[in-house]
């Protein structure tokens, strides 16, 4: 099985190395083919790895396949670690990509950098898989920061504009601050137990939930309470969470593919699988449980609000993601790590759906964006608002769709969970149904249906056309109409596990699917307690009709049509009556300014403060330029007794030899 574990690796990579490096002698046709291949390889391959792993049995695979270096007895290896968890993510890795490599021919067909763009996206590939196949920290910090750099890279593809340049920079930047968090973690646990490897970690985790820490003077810190909450603000960066969620929003300079990608698959999940890899260490701390617990809660709800005041339509789509991502981690922190990653499988398909289908949209309004200068577009794109809707229906948990398994999933383990903050954040993830239905469909609504406000809007302030050399039906003059096959195609092809990966709750929740991988104190197992009341799917369907967050939602949707369909002037009124409201939600409850003004204004002057007072004064006036005039001055003065007299000299030489007499004799 080595073998194909280094296939479904390398495959994406040499796709990436062809169209990046030969992209010119290859075309466009040679790049794209290439990096399709390259990950289609990947994705069969990693489908029959979960076939085995799954259903044949499969015992799980844990080796070293290269080592890079050995000091003092300490291995830096490259090795796999394959179970039911990592089958399962490279599941879902390799098909949402295999999906957004084949739109991209659609949505980049004019773009100048289309080599370049496979050359990253298949790049970006290799580096998930890399992150989710590692048996050690040293291959995860790996893949952690390649997908890092190549988001940079991606967010700010189109590199000639300011506002891209900005987001990437700001991507990097605030996920470097986690990374440091990261390092320090992976530092305090590794200088514990002389090694790299998962296994050993977890092998040793008994042993390591009995050493403290004294951080400060007088007290003392659990070890692993200290480690996994740095490993987690790591993953409060990679998976946007309050309050390093900044940068995410912002990504949507990058080109809608990598959008899909980013948020749906790759970089923002890489925190919460994670935080499920390591639950050996997580279930001996209540105290990072309890902290994971109260961040997710905030980010599910507050991240939500925004949604609302939020007109782009990629923006929307991306603060939705912030608030299911805040979903995933308040399962982590109830200790029902199989909720959190089957929310993010189904989340994985609905979401990258709906990216792609907002794509889809914005190559119809000829690369507009802004959901006021839409409407009516359904009975020009059926394939698209179809998928759209599917989308929408798994996003809000609607029942019989994907996303209301996972999600109600979730809803109740946090319910019946005893960790600190449980009860609060019960509170804010019910309220987020409601605040999840409203945004959704008032971005459905706003977009598919209504007034067709395209006729009479103006020409997009923004330059994307510029930029990427896309040419899209409305804007040259003809009605909207339905994008080519290759980007229909994958919206229809993921609107099917949108609708019926959900039916897979009974193995992956109730069932065996994670045994052995995902461990949980059996005080905190709040699974099992709900898998006693599961009598299957259609059970579980019936049960969740009678329960608040069903209701919740068809209240945030109903309140949507009635709101943006049925009487618009509601919302202008309430802008109107809460314009304080209406701004916070707009300025993000200020964390950007507060970062421009505090962390990244302080910090600038804090180096101009350095500039002038340490290089300016300290080191050039005083020790450049001072010790030179200095030495200039002492020299001028020693100068003055080189008078040229023979008795001067012998007469210097008399008061030096009294001098050392006096010294030895004394």
């Amino acid at each position: 099985m080595e073998s194909i574990y280094l296939a479904i690796v390398l495959a994406p990579l040499l796709g990436a190395a062809v169209a990046g490096l030969l992209g010119r002698q290859v075309g466009r046709a040679g790049a794209h083919s290439v990096t399709i291949a390259g990950v289609a390889v990947s994705f069969f391959l990693s489908a029959y790895v979960f076939w085995q792993h799954a259903v044949a049995g499969a015992a799980p695979y844990n080796d070293s396949v290269y080592t890079w270096l050995v000091s003092d007895g300490f291995r830096f290896e490259v090795g796999f670690l394959v179970d039911r968890l990592t089958a399962l993510m490279m599941l879902v890795v390799t098909f949402v990509s295999f999906m957004v490599h084949i739109y991209t021919i659609g949505y980049m067909r004019d773009d100048p950098g289309y080599q370049r763009f496979f050359a990253l996206i298949s790049l970006f590939t290799f580096s998930m898989l890399m992150l989710v196949m590692a048996n050690n920290f040293l291959q995860l910090f790996f893949g952690w920061e390649a997908v890092g750099l190549v988001s940079y890279l991606l967010i700010g593809f189109w590199f000639r504009r300011p506002s891209a340049i900005y987001a990437n920079l700001k991507a990097f930047i605030v996920n470097r601050v986690g990374d440091m968090a990261f390092v320090l973690g992976i530092a305090a646990l590794v200088l514990h137990t002389s090694s790299l490897d998962y296994a050993t970690l977890f092998a040793r985790a008994d042993e390591l939930s009995g050493i403290t820490l004294s951080l400060l003077p007088g007290t003392e810190w659990s070890l692993l309470s200290v480690a996994c909450i740095l490993l987690f603000i790591g993953a409060m960066a990679k998976s946007a969470q309050v309050p390093l969620h900044v940068w995410l929003p912002d990504s949507m300079e990058g080109p809608t593919p990598i959008s899909a990608l980013i948020h749906a698959a790759t970089m923002v999940t890489a925190g919460i699988f994670m935080v499920a890899r390591m639950s050996p260490l997580y279930e001996h701390s209540v105290a990072a449980l309890g902290f994971i617990l109260v961040i997710g809660a905030i980010t599910a709800f507050f991240m939500g609000l925004i949604g609302l005041v939020q007109n782009d339509i990629k923006r929307v789509v991306a603060y939705s993601t912030l608030s299911q991502l805040g979903y995933m981690t308040v399962a982590l922190g109830a200790s029902a790590y199989a909720a959190g990653i089957f929310h993010l499988m189904t989340h994985a398909f609905f979401k990258a759906l709906l990216f792609l289908a907002a794509g889809s949209v914005i190559i119809a309004m000829h690369h507009e964006q802004d959901m006021r200068r839409m409407g009516g577009l359904g009975k020009y794109m059926p394939v698209t608002y179809v998928t759209a809707l599917i989308g929408a229906l798994a996003l809000i948990g609607f029942p019989g769709f994907s996303g209301f398994f996972s999600k109600d999933g979730i809803i109740e383990a946090v319910h019946l969970s005893a960790t600190p903050g449980a009860g609060f954040a019960y509170v804010l993830v019910l309220a987020g149904v409601f605040v999840t239905a409203l945004y959704t469909f008032r971005m459905f609504f706003m977009v598919f249906h209504g007034e067709e406000r395209f006729r009479h809007a103006p020409p997009p302030e923004h330059g994307h056309d510029e930029d990427h050399g896309h040419h899209g039906h409305h804007g040259s003059g003809g009605e909207p109409r339905e994008s080519p096959w290759v980007v229909t195609l994958p919206l229809v092809l993921l609107a099917i596990p949108s609708v019926f990966a959900g039916y897979l709750i009974g193995p992956l929740l109730f069932g065996d699917f994670f045994n052995g991988v995902l461990q949980v104190d059996p005080s905190r197992d709040v699974l099992a307690e709900l898998g006693h009341h599961y009598h299957g799917v259609w059970g579980y369907l019936a049960h969740g009709l009678m329960m608040p967050p069903f209701w919740l939602a068809m209240a945030g949707l109903v309140s949507a049509w009635y709101i943006y369909l049925r009487r618009p002037g509601i919302a202008r009124v309430a802008r109107e009556r809460l314009p304080w409201l209406h701004a916070t939600l707009e300025r993000g409850y200020g964390f950007d300014a507060f970062n421009d003004a505090v962390f990244a204004g302080g910090t600038r002057r804090l180096g101009q403060f350095l500039w002038r007072f340490g290089d300016a004064l300290i080191i050039d006036t005083l020790l450049v330029n001072g010790s030179s005039r200095a030495v200039g001055w002492a020299a001028g003065r020693l100068r003055l007794g080189q008078t040229g007299y023979l008795y001067h000299y012998a007469f210097a030489m008399i008061i030096g030899l009294l001098g050392l007499i006096l010294a030895f004799a004394l």
